[in-house]
């Protein structure tokens, strides 16, 4: 039900392209309103710094030209989906879906894909799971990296959060551009980087607004 989907997140730079077809959502002003009203979310990236936004039913993509990649997905949960969670528990659900579906594409994409770390907020969305991927090779960055003296492609690691919001599970995903393209001059520690796509993360979903549940159930119909 989701592969076909999940794969965006791994490989959603591919998709944009300077005459990107219309948008399954739309955008009003500086907002982007998913498809059946589902969520809005103010878009973090600017036109002028080489912005795009492109979107399929379930997932939106913004990236620009220098250190913004970030996907919104949103997928209804069938009666599968739906089984599993309230007999799994919501900690225990997330798990799951990251490690089966999103975990998974990730896998299938790009060769040696390693989870990090993950935790689980309490405190986000009545419960989110927050992960970080090594993803060697799968920077979408990849015409900014520096190819003088590159002996190999860099490790790009993502943030990931997924939570469970009026019948859909959300997944917002993250790139750490700086890794990537400031080369043999970055030093962050690890925890350094797991605060930086923390706070990113947290800040995206800061600015999302979330249908209701009656306008959220129209999508399943």
């Amino acid at each position: 039900m989701f592969r076909p989907i999940l794969a965006a997140l791994a490989l959603t730079s591919s998709a944009i392209a300077a005459d990107a077809p219309s948008l399954h959502g739309k955008i009003e002003g500086k907002t982007y309103h998913a498809p059946y009203g589902l969520f809005k979310v103010a878009v973090p990236v600017l036109p002028e710094l080489g912005g795009e936004v492109t979107d399929t039913p379930n997932v939106v993509t913004f990236q620009d030209d220098f250190n913004t990649h970030v996907s919104i997905a949103a997928f209804p949960q069938d009666a599968t989906q739906r089984w599993e969670l309230s007999t799994r528990g919501l900690k225990d659900y997330l798990i799951y879906f990251f490690s089966n579906f999103v975990l998974s594409d990730f896998k299938q994409n790009f060769e040696g894909v390693q989870i990090e770390s993950a935790k689980f907020l309490p405190s986000a969305q009545e419960g989110s799971l927050l992960t970080y991927l090594l993803v060697p090779g799968g920077s979408m960055f990849g015409d900014r990296i520096p190819r003088i003296f590159l002996e190999r492609e860099p490790v790009a690691k993502r943030g990931n959060l997924l939570f469970v919001r009026n019948g859909h599970i959300f997944v917002i995903s993250t790139e750490l551009a700086e890794r990537a393209i400031e080369g043999k001059s970055y030093d962050k520690k690890t925890e350094e980087e797991d605060e930086l796509l923390r706070n990113r993360l947290l800040d995206i979903l800061s600015k999302m607004t979330f249908a209701k549940a009656p306008a959220a159930d129209a999508a399943k119909k």
